[in-house]
């Protein structure tokens, strides 16, 4: 699968676009591993997705931010292990390079 490669001053419905699109690819295409991993993120994208557009961010750097503390919270609270946060890590952050 192709990477998603955008910068921070892109448009940010662009780069949503292109992150929902590369989920969607990986849920229907991916490995077990890759499936729960993709999902996983998805719910969490598509939660940040929703606030960041109640809140009228409009970059790249304001969306990554709330995606990140999302996360942080999550696995503050332990709903993954160990490895599986680490794959979403992986996953999230081939989104912004």
């Amino acid at each position: 699968m192709s990477q998603v490669t955008t910068n921070f001053s892109s448009d940010l419905a662009e780069f949503t676009q292109q992150v929902e699109h590369y989920l969607d690819n990986v849920v229907q295409h991916g490995t077990d591993e890759q499936l729960f991993t993709a999902s996983y993120l998805q719910g969490h994208f598509a939660v940040v997705a929703g606030q960041s557009s109640l809140e009228g961010f409009e970059t790249i750097m304001q969306f990554k931010e709330l995606m990140e503390q999302s996360l942080n919270k999550a696995f503050a609270a332990n709903e993954l292990e160990a490895d599986d946060q680490k794959q979403v890590w992986s996953l999230w952050n081939t989104f912004l390079q």
